[in-house]
Order: structure tokens, then sequence, then C-alpha cells
């Protein structure tokens, strides 16, 4: 199915890294995981390299870029040493989110207005290596605002807050959903590329590929969660064509 303004899905295999180390080997392997996800129609592959490297290893991150003929996005937080591995790696993106070593996964997106100084050399160094720089922020005007400010081509609005209100009742899942349309189109009209990403399932997807200034969605827990009944390949195929039914009923961005 051809489908107007095409959405693309962006796999995260950190999780299938996540089973592979808590008992430690090599199975099951993330970069298996990311073969899978090509067969299935991903347009591209996300792994996390943590400061704690719980999950993704830095070998997942060099055979991810050898082995797999998809854009690789490299999700990091901004430090010294992630910005060394990226500038080794040269992933087709990264994604530059916060990381803080107590939390289970990242939460809420990273307060790009509050590190302008910190960030600006950063961005500047990966931009001058043509290394494709995305934010992971919350669906917020001044947030999107830095990533101008910072000459990030693309950002990552958060959709987790979103996702959970599904569980809150209409009134609020819609407020949180018109939230990151808003931010979707307020970003789209600077020229800045929208992705979207974190918490999304079966039951939030549609909304958010229904907004049509979205360009990417990056989904990764839920899919291999769902994986333990379904297989991967199955959970994959059954969010692509979820996105695209949303997708074909909208047009272009104004």
């Amino acid at each position: 199915m051809t489908v107007r303004n095409a959405l693309r899905l962006g796999i995260n295999v950190d999780h299938v890294a996540t089973i592979r180390n808590a008992r430690g080997g090599e199975h099951p392997d993330p970069v298996r995981a990311a073969e899978i996800a090509v067969a299935a129609g991903a347009d591209g592959i996300t792994a996390h390299l943590r400061e704690d490297r719980r999950h993704i290893r830095d070998a997942d991150i060099d055979r991810l870029r050898a082995e797999i003929d998809l854009p690789l996005n490299f999700e990091m937080a901004a430090t010294r040493e992630m910005v060394d591995i990226a500038l080794r790696v040269k992933p087709h993106a990264v994604c530059l989110v916060p990381e803080r070593r107590e939390e289970r996964t990242t939460e809420g997106g990273l307060d790009a207005a509050g590190q302008l100084a910190h960030l600006v050399p950063l961005v500047r160094e990966l931009n001058a290596a043509r290394i494709r720089v995305s934010l992971f922020i919350a669906a917020d005007r001044q947030q999107i605002d830095a990533a101008l400010a910072l000459g990030a081509p693309v950002v990552e609005l958060h959709t987790g807050t979103y996702c959970e209100a599904f569980h809150e009742g209409p009134e609020v899942f819609e407020r949180e959903r018109a939230r990151i349309e808003d931010a979707a189109r307020y970003g789209a009209k600077f020229g800045i590329e929208i992705h979207a990403g974190h918490g999304l399932n079966y039951d939030t997807v549609k909304p958010i590929a229904a907004i049509p200034e979205i360009r990417e969605l990056n989904i990764g827990h839920f899919l291999i969660g769902e994986a333990v009944f379904v297989g991967l390949d199955q959970s994959i195929r059954t969010m692509r064509a979820l996105m695209d039914e949303a997708r074909s009923a909208v047009g272009e961005p104004a």
C-alpha cells in the first residue's frame, strides 16, 4: 500500500539487549532483532548506548552500523564520551536524550532550553561531522525554540505523558494529543523535522500517526514485549499497518 505523506518507523532494539544482559552471554542478539525489523518493514534502527551499558553495548553499536543496511539512530547522553563514540561510529543520526543512572528508562525530555551553553559545542561538532542531530524533548514551544537556536535539524517529541493519559479518560488523552500536535506544527513551521516516541503501543499510536507534521515514530519496548506472544516480525507488521492506516486518512501538512 502506498501511503501519502508516509510515516517512517524506527525500531528500538535496546530491550532485546536487556533480556540478553539479564543472564549474560550473547542471546538474544539485538542485531538479529534489527535484521527481523528490516524484513518486517522498519525504516530505521534505534539503539541507546547508556553510560552504564545496562542494555546496548559498544560492540552492538559497531555491529548495527556495519551489518544493518538501514539508518542507525544512535540515542545518547550529551557527554564527551558519547560524542566521541558518535564521531567514531558515524551513525546516520544521533538523538540527544537526558540520562540518569537511577532511572529505568529515559523519562521526560531533554531540557535543551536550560542547557544551551552545554549543548552548543556538542551539537556544532556533530553537525560538522555531518551526523544528523535530534533532540528528545517535551512537546513544548520553548524547547523547540532551543532546538532552533542550537541548529538541530530534528526534534523527537516525548509521547510518554500522552500514552499514560490513555488511562485517564478521553478529555485528558485528547489534551495531551493536542499538545503534541501543537508542538509538531510549531516546529515544522520553522523547518524542523518532527519525530515522536516513548511508550507508544497499538492503542495510542494512531492519533499520533495521524498528525501530518510528524515524519517518524521510534518504538521499542512495547514491540519487544509483544514479540514474546506473537513474534517480533508480527508485532512490527501490526504496528506498521496501524500507522499506515492512520496516515492514509490525512493529507500533506499545511
